[in-house]
């Protein structure tokens, strides 16, 4: 993993994540983007597995249900190739990832 994939992942999740946890998932997923999905992935079903609010009556309330949200945004983006990865594969093509071609359709001389 070079200092560019490197400091994408970390404007992904975040300047607190492990480095070396990254660099054992990098060679073994191979790309930055399978890596981001793996942890984020992770991340959301650690929060689902708890409660999504707890609230104690004129104490304090506390909800998650945002950041499921937003790591489901995000994981939603990273699916669609949103923001490009350093190491993603071109394709050739004058679009970004996600993006397809112009397809002519055009009639067939009839028989």
């Amino acid at each position: 993993m070079d200092t560019a994939v490197r400091a994408w992942l970390l404007a992904q999740l975040g300047t607190t994540t492990n480095i070396p946890d990254l660099e054992t998932r990098y060679t073994r997923l191979g790309t930055a983007r399978a890596v981001a999905l793996e942890v984020l992935r992770e991340r959301l079903a650690a929060l689902l597995a708890q409660p999504a609010t707890i609230n104690v009556s004129s104490v304090v309330s506390v909800g998650t249900a945002e950041n499921i949200k937003a790591y489901e945004r995000q994981i939603a983006l990273l699916e669609d190739g949103q923001p490009p990865a350093p190491d993603d594969p071109d394709d050739g093509t004058d679009g970004g990832p996600g993006q397809m071609g112009l397809m002519y359709l055009v009639e067939r001389p009839r028989r």
